[in-house]
């Protein structure tokens, strides 16, 4: 019987609080990154979008959309608190998986914590994906 002497490396595992903290932060982001898009809407739209159902369900629809987001946040921070510090998580499959890279920088550690795309990009601006 051989061996075989180029024996898989086992990945770092990190911190599993730490790693439920960089999602609530990402969750954060998209929560905020959501609600920007109403006021744009509205400016686009103008008053005559309130006065639509269907576009009332859509602006409603937003508003939910950014309490869930927030709900989860808040749900994975108050239950991180309550995580040993010890226990350790091999992100590296998972990070794979994410196709935005700036996300996947942010969800690795790699980056620190820093906020949502900027506010004001210039019109027609857009990235590659």
């Amino acid at each position: 019987m051989t061996v075989n002497a180029m024996t898989e490396q086992p990945s770092p595992a990190e911190a599993l609080p730490d790693v439920l903290m960089r999602i609530v932060a990402e969750l954060h982001d998209v929560a905020y990154l959501i609600e920007r898009i109403e006021p744009q809407l509205l400016d686009v739209g103008g008053g005559e979008l309130l006065n639509s159902p269907e576009s009332m369900k859509v602006m409603q629809g937003i508003d939910l959309a950014v309490q869930k987001t927030r709900g989860l946040a808040e749900f994975i921070d108050t239950i991180t608190g309550e995580i040993p510090q010890d226990w350790s998580v091999d992100v590296a499959t998972a990070l794979s998986l994410v196709k935005l890279s700036e996300m996947q920088r942010a969800l690795s550690g790699a980056a620190r914590y820093s906020s949502v795309q900027p506010l004001a990009k210039a019109a027609g601006d857009f990235d590659f994906f």
